[in-house]
C-alpha cells in the first residue's frame, strides 16, 4: 500500500512498484484514508510519506502498527532530518528511505521490509545510533550480557544489513549469523530484526 498526499508521486510509486512485481493493493492520500483502507486490505507493507498535509505520517505509523501487527511500515520521505527519522522509528516504522533513493533501492527496501528486515537509507541508522549515544548519560546496567560477536552482529543488523550481507562482512556462514541473531533475540526477549534495531538504537549500541 502506498500513502502520499501528492497524487502524481503516489501514483508513480505505485506504478513503479507494480512494474517490479509488487502487488499494490491500495493507495491513500491522507491519514484518515490511510488508516481506514489499511484496516480493510491489511497490506504486508505500507510505503508511507511523513508529510500528509494536516496530519503526520508518524501518527499513521503508530495507528497502523498498533492495529495491524502483521503490517510493516516503510517511510519514504523527502526529509532526512534526524528528528523525523527518530520519531518514525519510535512510532514503529520498520525502515526509512529518503525520496532521493533509486527505484532499485526502493524495490529492495520493500522486499526486505516485508521479510522482516530493518531498512534505512545510507547514513540514517548511524545518525540515530549516534544521537542515542549522545543522549545517554551512562551504560545501561540492565542490558543482558551479549557476547562480543552477538553485539557485532546486532550493530550490523541495526544498520539494515541482511543476514547474507553480515555473513559476507564477518566472513561467517549464513547459518552462523542466523544463530547469533536468534540467540540475541532470545536473550533480549525480542521477536524480530526490527525490534533488534530499535533495541540497538535505544541502548546506544554503536561502534566507537
Amino acid at each position: 500500500m502506498v500513502v502520499d498526499d501528492h497524487p502524481m508521486w503516489r501514483e508513480a510509486v505505485a506504478r513503479d512498484l507494480g512494474e517490479r512485481g509488487h502487488h499494490v493493493v491500495a493507495t491513500a492520500g491522507d491519514a484518515a484514508a490511510a488508516g481506514r483502507i489499511a484496516r480493510a486490505v491489511r497490506p504486508d507493507v505500507v510505503v508511507l510519506d511523513l508529510n500528509l498535509g494536516t496530519a503526520s505520517g508518524v501518527d499513521v505509523t503508530r495507528d497502523v502498527v498498533g492495529a495491524l501487527p502483521g503490517t510493516r511500515v516503510l517511510v519514504l520521505s523527502a526529509s532526512a532530518e534526524q528528528s523525523d527519522v527518530l520519531e518514525a522509528v519510535k512510532a514503529g516504522a520498520s525502515g526509512y528511505l529518503v525520496k532521493s533513493a533509486s527505484l532499485d533501492e526502493l524495490d529492495d527496501a520493500v522486499r526486505r521490509t516485508a521479510a522482516g528486515d530493518a531498512v534505512f537509507s545510507a547514513g540514517l541508522a548511524g545518525l540515530l545510533l549516534g544521537e542515542f549515544r549522545r543522549l545517554q548519560s551512562g551504560p545501561d546496567d540492565g542490558v543482558p550480557k551479549l557476547t562480543e560477536r552477538e553485539v557485532e552482529v546486532l550493530r550490523l543488523v541495526s544498520r539494515g544489513l541482511s543476514a547474507r550481507q553480515i555473513a559476507e562482512r564477518l566472513v561467517l556462514s549464513h547459518r552462523t549469523v542466523e544463530n547469533h541473531v536468534q540467540n540475541t533475540l532470545r536473550k533480549l526477549h525480542l521477536h524480530n530484526r526490527v525490534e533488534l534495531t530499535r533495541y540497538a538504537i535505544e541502548h546506544g549500541l554503536t561502534d566507537t
